[in-house]
């Protein structure tokens, strides 16, 4: 368990100083940013597909029903990466710290309209909580905070595909990349023909962070998978507030981005709102589990 929350804390980590990534590359814009970081993270994950030995049992996995899921997710977590980039190299690191801090209890809800799942009395207070968070701070900011919905909703349904998919993490994610790499590569093409392309000409350690790219997507998801199979599932829900948490201090602190105290209550609404979470779940599976411990002395 000790080396799975070892992982774990590994990923969201490396997730939570995504902003300072993508801040170095603020001189390249935000779609060639991301056709890069598919076209990167697709060559890797093939690399390790073939590392592994992988190739044959990879390529029986294809079929058109797998196409088709993963084309949905393909454009799921291209939405959440092209706007997760553009938001923070415009400074709103801090709203996309928001997105990620109520994505799990928008998950929790898409179960309950998509896979009927039921919620415990307890755990609607949560989800009512944050969507009161939400609707004050569109007050405060005078409009919807939509990076941040986009973000949640995105990643949410992304997950959702995902839960209904058939194939593990490393495989999914390939096909998903794989089938982004074709647009992706066409447009950086197209780019680079009409003199707009960033990629060697914007100096070498730009060039060098973009082809790492594919590094720091796909180690981070690697190292979540390892980590969700074996810790708990209530561990990982509390370690993935790591991320959102060290963007947040990042986005004020470092980027030193306006957060008044009209938006303090907004996101204390939505805080509160994931500890109560947090806490009522952890106490619901410890409850569930006492008895199958029990049963098992017994």
């Amino acid at each position: 368990m000790k080396k799975g929350i070892l992982y774990g804390i590994g990923a969201y980590v490396c997730w939570g100083f995504f902003p300072i990534y993508w801040k170095s590359l603020h001189q390249v814009p935000a779609t060639q940013l991301i056709g890069h970081r598919i076209l990167w993270s697709f060559l890797l994950l093939i690399a390790i597909i073939l590392f592994a030995g992988q190739w044959g049992e990879f390529r029986k996995t294809i079929n058109s029903k797998v196409i088709r899921i993963y084309s949905i997710a393909a454009v799921l977590i291209g939405i959440n990466w092209l706007v997760y980039v553009w938001a923070v190299n415009a400074n709103y690191i801090v709203e996309t710290s928001l997105g990620y801090f109520i994505n799990p209890l928008l998950s929790v809800l898409l179960g309950v309209i998509f896979l009927k799942e039921r919620l415990r009395i307890a755990q609607w207070i949560p989800v009512i909580l944050a969507s009161l968070g939400v609707a004050y701070l569109s007050y405060v900011y005078g409009r919807l905070p939509y990076i941040a919905l986009t973000l949640s909703v995105s990643f949410g349904l992304y997950g959702l595909v995902k839960k209904i998919s058939p194939l593990g993490p490393l495989h999914g994610l390939t096909i998903e990349t794989g089938i982004l790499c074709l647009p992706a590569l066409f447009y950086l093409i197209f780019v680079e023909s009409n003199g707009t392309g960033a990629f060697l000409h914007t100096g070498p350690t730009s060039a060098l962070l973009m082809i790492g790219a594919g590094l720091v997507t796909t180690i981070p998801l690697l190292m979540f998978a390892t980590s969700a199979r074996l810790i708990p599932l209530w561990v990982v829900g509390l370690l993935q507030y790591i991320a959102p948490t060290l963007q947040f201090i990042i986005g004020v602190f470092i980027y030193k981005e306006p957060f008044s105290h009209e938006q303090l209550i907004g996101f204390s609404i939505v805080w509160i709102a994931l500890i109560i979470f947090l806490v009522e779940n952890y106490v619901a599976t410890r409850a569930s589990a006492e008895p199958l411990a029990e049963l098992g002395e017994g």
